[in-house]
């Protein structure tokens, strides 16, 4: 099965690239995102997914945003980070007085100058389009990123 699995996402430039549809229905958002894992876990980074709400509904364009920026989210892993250790953690989260599907995206890498990256002319377009994105349907991204301890990445989708 792995070598099934790694023949669908392949990383070209270090940007990782779906070879297939996505099947939300046959992988379920989860294992679509552990999918796009593999290249990460063959250049020999540790990855540890957590899913504490597994089979979880989540409408249809809710889990191809959480999909499209987890895909983000691991390519500039993979490109930049220089991470050792990354874990991504897909769940459901109290949101004030209604519920979200939060998507929580951790390394230890190198970290970078998130409100530089978010503002630079040469860097950072892929996060602010994925910030665009969340923005509009509803939901919120938040990046915490030094040097010191690397990078997290929080996005939260309303599910009411």
């Amino acid at each position: 099965m792995k070598s099934l699995l790694s023949d669908e996402v392949v990383a070209v430039r270090g940007v990782l690239t779906d070879t297939h549809p996505i099947d939300f229905h046959t992988l379920g958002v989860t294992g679509a995102i552990n999918r796009l894992t593999l290249p990460l876990r063959e250049h020999g980074t540790a990855v540890h997914l957590e899913t504490p709400h597994h089979g979880m509904e989540v409408d249809r364009p809710s889990a191809t945003l959480l999909y499209r920026a987890a895909q983000e989210l691991l390519s500039n892993i993979h490109k930049f980070a220089e991470a050792s250790a990354v874990t991504v953690r897909l769940g459901c989260v109290a949101h004030g007085v209604s519920h979200a599907v939060q998507l929580k995206v951790t390394d230890d890498g190198r970290g970078f100058d998130a409100p530089a990256a978010m503002i630079g002319r040469h860097s950072g377009m892929g996060l602010r389009l994925m910030r665009l994105a969340v923005g509009l349907a509803g939901g919120e991204m938040i990046i915490d990123s030094s040097t010191a301890t690397g990078t997290c990445v929080t996005i939260t989708l309303p599910l009411d």
